[in-house]
């Protein structure tokens, strides 16, 4: 017996809701279609208004249907053989996203830096620090993005650091030498992205030592 289509609301089932890790993949695709120049300043803006007050999958998925998933097409590189057993490369990745509109968000102490990391301010204010980071491959990309706010980037002054951002009406600066040559075969951090009427600022500072547990308070 063949089901109408003609059901009231009440009997359809209700549409699966968001999640806040949703909204922010989706957001994520929109920044790195951002820095590969496939839409612009404005549809960005736009696109988020309409990601941050999505409430169901149904309503975020017309978002980036123009847009692919996954910006990195092939597989990532991986680490070079040298680099294997470094105490600073591997393990379980943090998280890939650090979001901040009209309010903060920050990332430091002891976290895995994933292979591709999105940082995005709005109005508001983003630190990462990589003083205590481990890294999950030799090789990893932080692109920072932001507008009309701030976003600051801590590196160890042992690590080597590539910044390759442009800055619209903003900065996108980075600031501190290395004490010492980079291990050759220690994490590199490549920093790319866009400040629109605000700052990214990269600053090389010296490592943090890890706590003292054995200090007397």
């Amino acid at each position: 017996m063949a089901v109408s289509q003609d059901q009231p609301d009440e009997a359809r089932p209700p549409a699966l809701r968001a999640s806040d890790a949703d909204r922010e993949r989706v957001a994520g695709v929109l920044h790195r279609a951002l820095s590969e120049g496939r839409i612009t300043i404005t549809e960005l803006e736009e696109r988020l208004s309409s990601v941050y007050a999505a409430k169901t999958h149904a309503e975020l998925a017309p978002i980036t249907a123009d847009l692919p998933e996954s910006t990195a097409q092939s597989a990532p590189a991986l680490a070079p053989q040298s680099a294997v057993g470094h105490p600073l490369i591997g393990g379980t990745p943090g998280s890939t996203f650090s979001v901040a509109v009209m309010s903060g968000a920050a990332r430091k102490g002891n976290w895995c830096v994933p292979a591709q990391h999105t940082s995005f301010a709005f109005c508001g204010g983003v630190d990462i620090d990589l003083r205590q980071a481990t890294f999950e491959q030799q090789h990893v990309t932080i692109t920072a993005v932001a507008i009309m706010g701030g976003i600051d980037i801590v590196v160890p002054d042992d690590v080597r650091v590539e910044v390759t951002g442009i800055g619209l009406m903003g900065g996108f600066d980075s600031t501190g030498d290395a004490v010492t040559a980079p291990d050759p075969n220690g994490p590199v951090v490549k920093v790319n992205g866009l400040a629109f009427w605000g700052g990214v600022s990269v600053k090389r500072r010296p490592r943090k030592p890890p706590p003292d547990k054995h200090r007397m308070i």
